[in-house]
């Protein structure tokens, strides 16, 4: 096998991992490339390429993720990681983890780790990797990286979110609930939604924004039933999509541009948050994106002609 042919068949982890890292497909993308920079230069094959990739696209994501807490901590608004539709790593023996470990819950909650904590939990928590390959990986000793990861893990428990493992039964809900929610139906909506619910949403500051966001079933139906019908009579489409794997969906304006994705989280048979990313930065590997002022201006135009 040539070393692309290597490279190639790993891209999907080191991918997965770095995603996982760093919360930025664009920026996973970059440190895949950068591994595969450095790899093509080495001048000699590694024993195992997989333990060998793994820790370079490790220690460069590690890299990024420091200068990229800098640039988070400056974020105007709600942050949240940028909306993955599908992973392209599978491994049947650990496919619950590397679900858990996807949602935006999940990796909202990675971000409470320093950088080190956080690639220890990925590759021991999530691709079970061996003390030995993480420590090379993050350079630390094994009883360092050991005690790494039984505070990651402390703190990821404690926080963890529990969600429906029924993958049907949340998406049979789903479907309900963006069913109702094109009908505009406050009552539909209601009963879908947790006591509590919460829609917040990632513009950046370059999108329009829900204020500081929505909260309560009550609130959060009444807005729900009135901004979507107008968004649909204007052409707006509301596409079902698995969205960092939750059920979600991929809101497009009228010419079949980007304009946000959703993530529905899903409790005791309840949708507990909706999360929205409408920053056109964190959009463009989903598909071209929409302006979102002007599909706003739109829907704002046909509310008005109804009232």
């Amino acid at each position: 096998m040539t070393r692309t042919e290597e490279f190639e068949q790993l891209r999907p982890l080191l991918f997965s991992i770095a995603y996982r890292i760093l919360s930025s497909v664009s920026e996973a993308e970059d440190a895949v490339q950068e591994t595969w920079l450095r790899y093509e230069l080495s001048s000699t094959r590694p024993a195992s390429a997989r333990a060998f990739l793994s820790a370079v696209v490790t220690r460069i994501s590690i890299d990024v993720l420091r200068s990229a807490r800098l640039r988070r901590e400056e974020y105007v608004g709600s942050w949240f990681p940028e909306p993955l539709l599908t992973d392209p790593y599978e491994d049947p023996e650990h496919a619950a983890e590397l679900a858990d470990s996807l949602s935006m819950a999940s990796l909202l909650l990675l971000e409470r780790l320093s950088p080190p904590e956080r690639a220890v939990f990925v590759l021991r928590e999530v691709f079970a990797f061996g003390f030995p390959e993480i420590a090379s990986a993050v350079g630390r000793s094994e009883a360092a990286c050991r005690q790494l990861a039984v505070r990651a893990r402390h703190h990821m428990d404690a926080g963890r979110p529990r969600f429906e493992t029924d993958r049907r039964e949340r998406e049979e809900l789903a479907e309900r609930f963006f069913d109702a929610l094109r009908e505009g139906n406050v009552d539909g909506l209601r009963e879908l939604l947790a006591t509590d619910v919460s829609m917040v949403a990632d513009s950046g500051g370059k999108a329009p924004q829900w204020a500081r966001g929505f909260f309560g079933a009550g609130q959060v139906s009444r807005v729900l039933a009135a901004l979507l019908p107008p968004f649909t009579r204007i052409g707006g489409v509301v596409e079902p999509h698995r969205v960092n794997g939750q059920p979600g969906a991929i809101f497009r304006d009228p010419d079949g541009r980007v304009l946000n994705t959703w993530t529905l989280d899903i409790l005791d048979g309840r949708i507990q948050t909706i999360r929205t990313v409408s920053n056109p930065d964190k959009l463009g590997h989903v598909g071209p994106v929409a302006d979102a002022w002007a599909v706003l201006r739109a829907t704002q135009r046909v509310r008005q002609d109804s009232d």
